[in-house]
This record gives structure tokens, C-alpha cells and sequence, in this order.
């Protein structure tokens, strides 16, 4: 790689730690600006809705495999930072109440699944209440290194060997969590770290439906790696379900 090639894959490393430095901070205050209280929810209504992207989505990139071709070269693999599929919608986006104080009681989860297959991080994205612990495994059978990018959190930064199938970690603060591999540098993931447990992640068609939310005015959040955050004012009556759609788009510049 030339000189000038180095320099700009430095300079975009840089960017992606700053920005996920930034979103990391967002979480982290909004976490601290609603201390939340779990308390039994009656007659909860649910928000629906659909993330989608405003434009003509940016190709997907194929990744060069640069080392353990065997494995990480069986099929091509491409840049998931942003995956928009028919009609628009965002996959892998992280919807969340970002004010709500009190509602269902939180319940950290002992072994969220994420694994590492095909040198891919699988899923990409999970999203996960603050104190949960995440369960690493390594379905590739060949050496990996989970090493998180935390402003809040202490870092993650462990050697996964072959032979060690799954390893533990637990994430007691809110954050998003920016996951990479040592090993293999085009590897990439995010750990949503929430503050209360009112969440979803969208799926291929760009849904996501939060449930029993206690009745009241909130700020539905959603987020997504590259494209940033985005709110809407919503409000939820007793029993009722209603509906919440994000458009998002590329930042300028």
C-alpha cells in the first residue's frame, strides 16, 4: 500500500473510533439523564414501525480476506455498516425509548448470543440491557480476538483460540460497543448496550415493535452505525398499539 494509502486507511480508522466514541457518549448521557425504576406494567401499549433509508443506497463493498482463506474465504463477504434491502429498509437498526423512567422491571440476560462464523460476526448487531452478558463463540474453529472500542465500559481485549468455543463477558453500563478482531481487521460488530428494556433491532424488512410500554409521551430512538441517531416525539395510550416510521439518511460530507 502506498503512503498515501496508509494515511487514508488511518484517517478512516479514525473517524470510525471518533464516531463511535460519539454515539457511545450519547447513550451514556441519556442513560444518566433518566434514571430508570422497574415496577409492574398493567394494560401496556406497544409501538410498531418501520426504519427505512431516504435515497439510493450506497452499494454494499466486498471485503479482501487477507489471511485464513479456508475459512474466511468460502463465500465473499461484504461491508454490513449499512444493509438496505426492498423498498428501503435498514436492517440491523436499533429502535429505543430513550426517556422512559419507569415500566418493566430490567432482566439482564446471561448468555446473548454472538458468534463468530465464516469470520463474520453473527449477527452483526445484538442489543442487550445494561449488566447482561454476552456469550462469545467461536464456530470457526481458528484464532480470533475480540477487542471492543469502549469509552464506558473497560475494554474488551481477549485472544479467542480455536479449541476455546465460547468465552464470557458482561457489560454493566449503557453503550454502544463497537466489537472488531484482532486477528482479522475486516471484522466488525456492535454490542447495543440499553438502559432500559424497552429495545428492538429491526429485522430484514426494517420492523421492529416494542412492547407493554406503560401509558405516556417518550422519545423513540432509533439508531444506526453509520447513519447516526434520530427521535420522534410518541404517545403511547393504555392498551393501544401505534405506529412510529424512521427515514434516515446519509449524512453530508
Amino acid at each position: 500500500m502506498s503512503g498515501r494509502g496508509v494515511f487514508l486507511s488511518i484517517g478512516f480508522a479514525i473517524r470510525k473510533l471518533v464516531f463511535a466514541a460519539a454515539i457511545a457518549g450519547i447513550v451514556l448521557r441519556t442513560a444518566e439523564a433518566f434514571p430508570y425504576e422497574g415496577s409492574p406494567v398493567t394494560n401496556g401499549g406497544t409501538i410498531s414501525g418501520v426504519v427505512k433509508f431516504d435515497g439510493i443506497p450506497p452499494k454494499p463493498a466486498r471485503l479482501a480476506i487477507g489471511k485464513d482463506k479456508e475459512v474466511c474465504g468460502a463465500h465473499p463477504i461484504f461491508d454490513e455498516s449499512l444493509v438496505v434491502g426492498s423498498g428501503g429498509a435498514i436492517r440491523n437498526a436499533v429502535v429505543t425509548i430513550a426517556d422512559i423512567a419507569k415500566g418493566e422491571p430490567m432482566k439482564p440476560q446471561s448468555a446473548v448470543g454472538f458468534d463468530q462464523k465464516g469470520c463474520e460476526y453473527r449477527p452483526h448487531v445484538i442489543a442487550f440491557p445494561a449488566g447482561s452478558t454476552v456469550k462469545v463463540l467461536n464456530s470457526d474453529g481458528i484464532l480470533h480476538s475480540v477487542h471492543t472500542e469502549s469509552t464506558i465500559n473497560p475494554v474488551v481485549d481477549m485472544a479467542q483460540p480455536g479449541f476455546k468455543k465460547s468465552l464470557s463477558v458482561t457489560i454493566a453500563k449503557p453503550e454502544a460497543v463497537r466489537v472488531t478482531c484482532d486477528a482479522h481487521n475486516w471484522m466488525e460488530g456492535w454490542w447495543y448496550v440499553t438502559a432500559n428494556p424497552y429495545y428492538a433491532v429491526t429485522d430484514a424488512s426494517g420492523h421492529f415493535s416494542i412492547a407493554n410500554i406503560p401509558p405516556g409521551t417518550y422519545t423513540l430512538q432509533v439508531w444506526q452505525e453509520k447513519l447516526g441517531t434520530m427521535t420522534h416525539k410518541v404517545t403511547v395510550a393504555a392498551g393501544k398499539s401505534i405506529t412510529a416510521d424512521f427515514t434516515m439518511k446519509l449524512k453530508k460530507g
